[in-house]
């Protein structure tokens, strides 16, 4: 997996919505996860997630610059979804 982006997401729920992220896909792919990382695994990438203080880590892997984007759009348009109560600021960098 040579392609990889990371975004720091401010949030005071970034253990809640790491558990619902790897909760929601746990049904489709392979997930592993405690409330301070998680890991979900993709057939076109894969996710690594950290909860700190204040702050959701994710870092996105894949094979290709495609599948780069793809997994950064389906993380990205889920994580705003269940975080519909507050405006999340995703900025994916290398």
């Amino acid at each position: 997996m040579d392609h990889v982006a990371t975004t720091n997401v401010p949030t005071e729920k970034a253990s809640s919505y790491l558990q619902q992220l790897c909760k929601h896909f746990a049904h489709k792919v392979e997930t592993r996860f405690t409330p301070e990382e998680g890991s979900i695994a993709f057939d076109f990438g894969r996710a690594e997630l950290i909860a700190r203080d204040g702050v959701l880590i994710i870092s996105a892997k894949a094979s290709d610059q495609a599948s780069l984007e793809r997994l950064q759009r389906v993380l990205s348009s889920h994580l705003e979804r269940f975080a519909f109560r507050e405006t999340l600021t995703m900025n994916w960098g290398d």
